[in-house]
Formats: structure tokens, sequence, C-alpha cells
């Protein structure tokens, strides 16, 4: 009777083990870049999340991202996609979290086929 009250609990317990992750609970988050456009997809991650700071009204750092030819300054330098990495560049937002890993595959997939003005 103990061994089978012994058996019956370790295999209670080994099957009480299960190991989850992020992924298998929520599942991957779809990002689409096949469309990317700076009017539609970048200008609207630049308004929702730099234009308060980088606008012609509030000029941080001397710095306005509003207008393609303003973006297209600090994408041909290299410090947009620098600092919204967090990388080798003031990281952007400032004293907010990073943006999204979407957010910066489609900013960087705009850069990569040319940041068109489109």
């Amino acid at each position: 009777m103990k061994k089978i009250l012994m058996f019956v609990l370790a295999i209670s317990f080994f099957g009480s083990c299960y190991y989850n992750n992020a992924e298998d609970l929520l599942g991957t988050a779809n990002c689409d870049t096949t469309n990317v456009t700076y009017s539609i997809t970048v200008n609207k991650v630049l308004t929702d999340y730099c234009t308060s700071c980088h606008s012609d009204a509030s000029l941080q750092g001397g710095i306005t991202l509003e207008g393609y030819d303003n973006v297209k300054k600090y994408v041909d330098n290299g410090s947009l996609i620098g600092s919204i990495n967090q990388v080798g560049f003031s990281p952007m937002p400032k004293g907010s979290a990073k943006l999204s890993d979407c957010d910066i595959s489609k900013i960087q997939k705009w850069i990569s086929d040319g940041a068109p003005n489109n």
C-alpha cells in the first residue's frame, strides 16, 4: 500500500510540472512589414512617439522630425535608427520605454527600402 501511495504521489508530482513561455501562452505578434510607407506607417510612429518633443513647436535637442525632409536627414546620418534602437546614439524616446520591436522593424524596413517619400 505504501509503495502504491508513493507511486501515485510521484506521478502527481512529475505530472504537475509544466513550463510555459510567453509565445506558447500569447502567440507571436504579427508584425506586417510588407507595405511600409512614410506617410502612413513611419509618420504615425514618429507622431505617436517623437514629435511631442521633436517638432517645430518643441525643438528638443535642436531636432525636428516633422516632415519628410527633416526625417530624411536623420535617416541619412544614422541617428534615427540608432536612437530608436538605443545603440550608439542618445536613446529615444528619452525617459520612456523603447519602441516596440514591430515599430522598429517597420522603420528599419522603410530605411532598407531607401526611405522613399511615399
